[in-house]
């Protein structure tokens, strides 16, 4: 088949197998939140309750990122991504038995802060991963292929879940999750690795964990894009994923508008990347952060929400913004960084991308209540135009390139 001759993408056999281990991983993964939620709310839970224990996975994939991150870099990534997923699936699998009505909530609480230990794991050597399995003229292909998995399993996934839970209760997808977990595993387990066969000798666990921070510091554009988005979900997508819900539903009287917008926001993503892969971009960081000032259509169709159809189609261009993100940026840091520091940067990546989330979330409520819901979707949008044009001066951001070659902190690329 002409999918498969020699040097497409897919003729790449442990690239295969990683597809297959993600693809069926998140299916399990997207499904899980729905069963959480079940089975919190059957007990006896509040959206409170809920709501903490679902903070919970947050909080502990913040915190033990950064020694994620060293630990990637440190053992083969294979192996720690196969412990990272054999731990969750039995987490989950765990679950089944410690959600009975009877038991406190804390438990499942403790389960969920467990997974989040898992979560940091498996996004550090996920991303670093890739270098091993492709040459680098594939890495943005098969970053957006993997990254379309992602997408349409935020869309497939929780339909997955409900249909479950409608099926066979909530306690019992549990089950059907770590089942997915442990299958995804299997393909993982048959890919040969061969990242770690040039590796440094090792340095002190903390000093490791400073290099780590001083490589994201050091490269100036590395630190500023991730401190560029980090800033801008905690406050522009916060907003837009707190007040969709809410204001579609009380201007529109369904829950039609909130799952459609959702949904087509990814498809627009999936759609953008799939186009850069395809088309030849001269400055893709440059690129990059300029269709994603494309976000700003999502909150500004909410502090404006004229009909139904303007808001959906708003999302599904919205969603357009984060299609470069994912054809470039991981395929940047698998090509500038080295490969023994890529596990922490994408450690680092991964705590920003998720850390301040639920901290603006958080302050959502207040700020409404102070600024009122059209001036605070406003103002975050101002706010992240502004941001993205800031960030566009820092040298090496329009190429995601290094201005000067970098090596373990000196100059010099080795």
């Amino acid at each position: 088949m002409k999918l498969f001759e020699a040097g497409s993408l897919w003729s790449y056999k442990g690239y295969r197998l990683f597809w297959f281990s993600t693809t069926i991983f998140v299916l399990g993964a997207s499904a899980f939140p729905i069963a959480l939620a079940v089975t919190v709310l059957d007990a006896g839970g509040t959206a409170t309750t809920l709501g903490l224990i679902l903070g919970a996975r947050i909080l502990s994939g913040v915190v033990f990122a950064p020694f994620a991150g060293v630990w990637a870099d440190r053992l083969p990534r294979k192996q720690v991504m196969i412990v990272a997923d054999l731990f969750r699936a039995s987490i989950v699998f765990s679950m089944v038995f410690i959600s009975a009505p009877s038991l406190p909530h804390y438990l499942l609480g403790l389960a969920v802060f467990a997974m989040g230990i898992g979560d940091a794991f498996g996004a550090a050597s996920a991303g670093a991963f890739l270098p091993s399995l492709l040459p680098e003229e594939k890495l943005p292909a098969g970053n957006v292929a993997r990254g379309v998995v992602v997408r349409m399993a935020s869309i497939i996934g929780p339909g997955i879940g409900g249909t479950s839970v409608l099926l066979i209760g909530g306690r019992m997808t549990f089950l059907f999750t770590a089942v997915a977990f442990a299958f995804g595993t299997y393909f993982l387990a048959q890919i040969k690795e061969d990242v770690n066969a040039d590796k440094k000798p090792q340095e002190p666990f903390f000093t490791e964990l400073r290099e780590g921070l001083r490589t994201v510091w050091e490269i100036k554009w590395v630190g500023a894009m991730i401190a560029m988005t980090s800033v801008q979900l905690m406050v522009v997508v916060a907003a837009e994923d707190v007040l969709l819900p809410v204001i579609t539903r009380r201007e529109f009287h369904t829950n039609t508008v909130f799952a459609l917008s959702t949904a087509v926001f990814s498809v627009g993503a999936i759609i953008s990347a799939i186009i850069c892969t395809k088309v030849k971009i001269k400055h893709q960081g440059q690129f990059s952060v300029l269709i994603w000032i494309l976000i700003v259509i999502a909150p500004l169709s909410l502090a404006f929400p004229i009909n139904e159809t303007f808001v959906v189609i708003a999302f599904l261009f919205a969603g357009i913004s984060v299609g470069p993100w994912e054809a470039f940026w991981n395929s940047a840091i698998q090509r500038e960084i080295p490969q023994e520091l890529q596990g922490r940067v994408f450690s680092i990546d991964h705590m920003g991308s998720v850390g301040l989330m639920p901290l603006g979330m958080a302050l959502v409520g207040p700020a409404v209540v102070l600024f009122g819901e059209k001036d605070l979707l406003i103002v975050a949008s101002i706010f992240h135009v502004i941001t993205c044009l800031l960030v566009l001066m820092v040298p090496g951001v329009k190429d995601m390139k290094n201005p000067v070659d970098y090596s373990q902190g000196e100059q010099g690329k080795a």
